[in-house]
């Protein structure tokens, strides 16, 4: 591969981690603590591809290296072209219906668990909500009405859950987060609809025969726009 090409290569993708990294489309694929990497790397390769041309301009030449035999480096402008011009979307209920086992969440490092927070419907993240159902053994969920917001996913055609997907670094790596929904409206709800709900946990529902998926009797639901990070960590 020619050296001009080589560097053009390196600015588009350079270019293209940055549009991600500013523009807030990286929240789809790592967690937010990410983005300063992401932001110079994309500065240095940017920088980097500078150098190489500037330098080449002043030796007056540019080096063909006759790499005729492979083609791997133009495997580099797949990133780029899904980027700039269809950039994959967020984990949605397709990962969850195709990852349907799940296992208890990891115990609190604290030895008890807090009050919730006051008011009629508190909002909780998925992950807090079912933490608390598998671990907190004080009942406090079970006379309190929360406040839940994911995605509506159909594993079944009889059942339907809310859902959230939860990462530890970037998307390789999300395991789905879900309850169980009891509610004929919800049934009635498109896949990836994200919604948020007030509802009461029915306790003992969360079980490893059931892999740990509580059932939540849901007293409102309604449709929200999706998060600008739909991830919870």
């Amino acid at each position: 591969m020619r050296r001009e090409t080589q560097n053009v290569l390196l600015v588009l993708l350079g270019g293209a981690l940055l549009k991600i990294s500013l523009t807030g489309g990286y929240l789809r694929y790592v967690k937010p603590s990410l983005q300063p990497w992401l932001v110079v790397a994309g500065a240095v390769m940017i920088l980097l591809a500078g150098f190489a041309i500037v330098r080449d301009i002043r030796a007056g030449h540019a080096v063909d290296q006759h790499e005729h035999g492979t083609r791997s480096p133009w495997m580099l402008l797949l990133p780029v072209f899904a980027i700039f011009l269809v950039a994959p979307p967020a984990l949605g209920s397709d990962s969850v219906t195709r990852d349907r086992a799940a296992s208890a969440p990891a115990a609190p490092s604290q030895a008890k668990f807090p009050p919730l927070p006051a008011g009629e419907a508190p909002v909780l993240s998925m992950s807090e909500f079912l933490t608390r159902v598998v671990w907190d053994d004080s009942g406090e969920l079970n006379d309190r009405t929360v406040t839940l917001q994911g995605f509506v996913v159909h594993p079944t055609p009889q059942t339907t859950q809310l859902a959230r997907m939860r990462i530890s670094c970037c998307a390789a790596d999300a395991t789905p987060v879900k309850i169980d929904l009891a509610s004929p409206r919800a049934e009635a709800l498109p896949a990836d609809t994200w919604i948020e709900i007030t509802g009461r946990l029915r306790p003992g529902t969360a079980t490893e025969a059931n892999d740990y998926v509580p059932t939540v009797d849901p007293l409102t639901i309604t449709p929200i726009p999706a998060p600008p990070d739909t991830y919870e960590y």
